[in-house]
């Protein structure tokens, strides 16, 4: 079940701050309106670099789609020739 609570709660912060964790988010609400999402740093960073992995992937698929792809054995190969140099 999803933590929801007024921003006014905010004033004790250390009380809200208590029950944010991994996984489990604080939502603050405006006005009876979701505003605000308070979540651990982890979660941040967890989600930052997914954020930044699939914007590589769609990078890498829009080149393979305009240049064409490379084969699998191509790929090993590369990487094969990278590692004997």
């Amino acid at each position: 079940m999803p933590n929801i609570k007024p921003v006014s709660d905010l004033r004790n912060y250390n009380e809200v701050l208590r029950d944010v964790a991994v996984g489990a988010p604080v939502f603050l609400t405006k006005n009876g309106r979701g505003r605000y999402a308070l979540i651990d740093i982890t979660e941040y960073e967890k989600t930052q670099a997914t954020i930044k992995l699939m914007g590589e992937l769609a990078k890498g698929r829009k080149s393979g789609e305009e240049k064409g792809w490379v084969s699998h054995e191509a790929v090993r190969a590369y990487f094969q020739e990278k590692t004997n140099e």
